[in-house]
């Protein structure tokens, strides 16, 4: 998954396009929520396809996974 993010007061401080599957990019919205776990950093947004997904950065390895949930 590729992820295109906002750097400002820290390296990748949030996700505004990302790729899944090679297909064409999403425009992120809105970040509706964000939140920390071990290692981790997640967000829900709603992206410009009217879907929201779960984005979810490793901040060892600067890497990246997301999936489509339902609201």
């Amino acid at each position: 998954m590729k992820v295109e993010t906002y750097s400002g007061y820290k390296l990748d401080e949030y996700p505004v396009r990302f790729w899944i599957f090679d297909g064409e990019p999403l425009e992120v919205l809105e970040i509706e929520d964000r939140w920390y776990g071990p290692g981790f950093t997640y967000f829900k947004v709603f992206a410009d396809n009217a879907r929201h997904y779960i984005l979810t950065r490793n901040n060892e390895y600067g890497t990246w996974q997301g999936r489509e949930v339902q609201t």
